[in-house]
């Protein structure tokens, strides 16, 4: 009885062990949980209380023996800190008291702090001198305010803070120059300098990008800010690639390469607003000086910028658009400042600048950091090469030359978009077949004096050529996209075809015409032959007769590819052109030709349609399994 008793004594101690553990445990993960993932604690492994001798051995009496051992318990997992940005982990309510909420009282502030000083500016009360010094101070105030929050954790407050006093010191010292006249341009130039200094510093030291773009804004804003309307060239370009050169030296040793991007738009703006203003011819040396320098900065800052981590696919092609804006506006740039002076100059300045994106593409394939993406560096800077090279020969040519210029383009482009996988390079290749097509068939004039060996049929045969590639490629890449593109260049490449083909019979039957006019004698035409009339007449009816023989011959041509190839798609246009040609052959033929042309127009198409109808019907393609196929599979 003592034993039974001493046995359920330490059962009672071993259960109550037991759940005092299970407390214990419950109590810490209600712990865990209510702490922030930001700083969580070290978790420490709970340690199992010893029981004492007899509850051992009350629980060895009543462990089964056929009982697997208990699983072991977990290794803790150690929390990572959150690496997330804040725009990310808070909701709608967070974000409106924590961002809008803070610039509304930003602006609220500044508001009722600019009456109050508008107040106290009207009845005098301050003099301009204590306007100033009450801006500069303010605005020191609030940078230096703001570094208390950063210091905090408050990053977006602080950084707004500061855009706010450094706006506040570019307006103040705006006005010292401008309304006030207290200092003179050098002064204010000086000081708004030291502004955009001091805070390209903060960036760099607080490791801010958006720091860095305030400096760059500020600093292109200067020029704007201290313009007295003058024309000061030099001063302004001198003062743009300092900026430039010192957003180099920045993306270099931080991963902000974004900044180029804003570095650029910047000189443009400012390039064009005093290119509509001041620019004269006899500017040109100095001002084709500046255009270069800036054209090299941009063209070498690609080379050096780091990379971020964790970069978007957006951001990812800053280089490459870089790379191909900067070269279009340099080109256009001179060539518009050119164009009067010497315009076949610039197919020797277009064939400088391929050389100079050959070199490019090969210190790209040598030194460019960011490895991931140096192939479609390399590959764009030989575009643009080969794209200048191609657009010297229309600039030193005329003509048609463009057109075959903008194909060949498209050609490299086509093919080094394959090469690279770019759908970048894609849809220049695209635009720029497009608009050789568009030229070639609405404005390209051609006086073809020999049949077939002309130029004219050469260009179509550039053309149909480029479009044939593009077909290629397209089906060659398999994806829906590169398909659809493949069968428009083939219902394109046919049409050229036909309209090439065409124009070579209308041109052969001009000149019939022509050899048929009347002759003329001692300063009057010859009277009215009626052999002429009937002349005319024949011809016309051959020409007619010569399309729908050339169409009826072209659809057979298609049909049999069709076949050979087992391409419904081509058998498909193959009988959209004959069932053209048919209407053509029933509806205009019958009334106008003779009875000759006629007899022939309808043997020479029965024997098509029969022929065509026979291949059908003998199912070579075996269109009717394939189709019995499907239906099974239905």
């Amino acid at each position: 009885m003592d034993s039974t008793q001493s046995d359920l004594q330490a059962l009672r101690e071993l259960v109550r062990d037991l759940a005092h553990r299970v407390e214990r445990i419950e109590r810490k993960l209600d712990l865990d949980s209510a702490i922030p993932a930001a700083s969580p604690p070290p978790v420490e492994p709970v340690r199992a209380a010893t029981p004492s001798l007899p509850v051992q051995k009350a629980a060895e009496r009543f462990q089964p023996t056929a009982a697997p051992p208990p699983p072991a318990p977990r290794p803790p997992i150690p929390s990572t800190p959150a690496t997330a940005s804040p725009e990310q982990e808070i909701d709608l309510e967070s974000r409106i008291g924590s961002h809008w909420l803070n610039r509304i009282g930003i602006a609220a502030v500044l508001i009722g702090v600019s009456y109050f000083l508008k107040y106290a500016f009207d009845n005098n009360w301050i003099g301009p001198a204590g306007r100033v010094a009450i801006g500069l101070l303010a605005g020191i105030a609030v940078v230096v305010w703001s570094e208390r929050f950063r210091t905090r954790g408050y990053l977006l407050f602080s950084y707004s803070l500061k855009a706010v006093g450094i706006g506040v010191l570019y307006l103040s010292l705006w006005a010292a120059f401008h309304v006030y006249a207290l200092i003179p341009s050098g002064v204010a130039f000086v000081a708004m300098l030291a502004v955009t200094a001091s805070t390209a510093a903060l960036a760099v030291t607080q490791n801010a990008e958006i720091l860095a773009a305030f400096a760059l804004t500020g600093g292109f804003s200067t020029p704007l800010l201290l313009s007295t309307g003058q024309n000061r060239e030099l001063q302004l370009f001198s003062y743009l690639a300092v900026l430039e050169v010192a957003t180099v030296v920045m993306v270099a040793r931080k991963p902000w390469r974004r900044l180029l991007v804003l570095s650029y738009i910047g000189t443009l703006l400012l390039y064009i607003a005093w290119y509509a203003e001041f620019y004269s011819r006899s500017q040109v040396n100095l001002t084709v000086t500046f255009a270069t320098l800036f054209f090299v900065i941009f063209a070498v800052a690609p080379l050096l910028a780091q990379k971020p981590q964790g970069e978007s696919a957006a951001f990812a092609s800053v280089p490459l658009f870089l790379a191909f804006v900067n070269a279009g506006v340099y080109f256009l740039q001179v060539y518009a400042m050119f164009e009067e002076i010497d315009k076949h100059a610039m197919a020797w300045f277009a064939l400088g600048l391929a050389v100079v994106y050959i070199f490019l593409s090969r210190q790209a394939r040598d030194h460019y950091p960011d490895k991931e993406n140096v192939e479609r560096l390399h590959y764009l800077h030989l575009a643009l090469a080969i794209g200048f090279i191609t657009i010297a020969i229309p600039i030193r040519l005329d003509g048609h030359w463009i057109t075959i210029g903008w194909l060949m383009e498209a050609a490299v482009l086509i093919w080094l978009s394959d090469r690279i996988r770019s759908s970048f390079l894609s849809l220049f290749a695209v635009g720029a077949l497009a608009l050789g097509v568009f030229r070639l068939l609405a404005f390209d004039n051609f006086n073809a004096q020999t049949l077939i060996f002309n130029a004219r049929l050469g260009t179509y045969a550039i053309a149909i050529a480029v479009l044939a590639a593009t077909a290629y490629f397209g089906k060659k890449r398999v994806d829906e996209l590169g398909l659809r593109g493949a069968a428009v260049a083939v219902v394109v490449l046919n049409i050229l075809a036909l309209v090439a083909l065409s124009r070579e019979v209308s041109d052969y039957y001009s000149r019939q015409l022509v050899a048929a006019r009347p002759t003329y004698h001692a300063g009057r035409y010859t009277p009215y032959d009626p052999a002429y009339a009937y002349n005319t007449r024949s011809i016309r009816i051959a020409e007619d007769f010569t399309y729908s023989a050339l169409w009826m011959a072209y659809g057979a041509m298609l049909m049999i590819v069709g076949f050979w190839r087992r391409s419904s798609f081509v058998r498909w246009q193959a009988l959209a052109l004959i069932a053209f040609t048919i209407g053509k052959v029933f509806i205009y033929d019958v009334s106008q030709l003779d009875r000759g042309y006629r007899i022939v127009s309808f043997i020479v198409l029965g024997i098509l349609l029969l022929a065509i109808s026979f291949v059908y019907q003998r199912d070579w393609l075996q269109l009717s399994s394939a189709r019995k196929k499907a239906g099974e599979v239905a």
